[in-house]
């Protein structure tokens, strides 16, 4: 894949994302088609723990987010689920993390 401009993590548009992460415990950067991004909320609606989800597939400026999550994150698919900041990763990252037992870790001790 080839990358046609550098992203700038400076820019107000990265400011604004990495701001978006910080705002809530679960931020999800989904588009309301994508079937993991489904799974994603899905796995954090049975833990009764709310997120923020941030619909791409709404927003003008969607690619552009994306670019600044593969820069942040090292891929730019859907969704990129962020707990407390840091980055799980996708769909399957956050169902397996919960069929472990794992994903409730990063809660309990709130």
């Amino acid at each position: 894949m080839t990358r046609s401009k550098k992203v700038d993590m400076d820019s107000p548009k990265a400011s604004m994302v990495k701001e978006l992460i910080s705002s809530d415990t679960v931020v999800i950067f989904s588009k309301t088609y994508c079937p993991y991004c489904t799974m994603a909320k899905e796995v954090f609606n049975k833990l009764k723990q709310k997120y923020t989800a941030v619909e791409l597939d709404h927003r003008s400026d969607a690619d552009e987010i994306q670019m600044i999550l593969g820069e942040m994150t090292g891929a730019r698919t859907v969704p990129r689920v962020f707990v407390k900041g840091e980055c799980l990763g996708g769909g399957s990252d956050v169902k397996a993390l919960y069929e472990s037992g794992k994903l409730e870790s990063y809660f309990s001790n709130a």
